[in-house]
């Protein structure tokens, strides 16, 4: 199976059979990134992780109104 990395539109090779493959074509949200790309992704995250400045949002509890 051909894939193309959605940084960079390196274009790449993966077995037709593997996991990887298989999540590509059964949910078309998931996105293929070459490893070059994910290294660098995963390097300047954590960069900015260590600044401390770094956080990551939840979404605000509501309250329920029991009446």
């Amino acid at each position: 199976m051909q894939v193309k990395c959605v940084i960079c539109d390196n274009i790449e090779a993966i077995e037709d059979y593997s996991l990887q493959a298989k999540r590509l074509r059964n949910r078309k949200i998931h996105m293929y990134l070459c490893q070059t790309c994910y290294e660098r992704i995963e390097y300047r995250t954590k960069q900015r992780h260590a600044t401390g400045k770094f956080r990551l949002y939840e979404e605000k509890k509501q309250k329920d109104d029991l009446l």
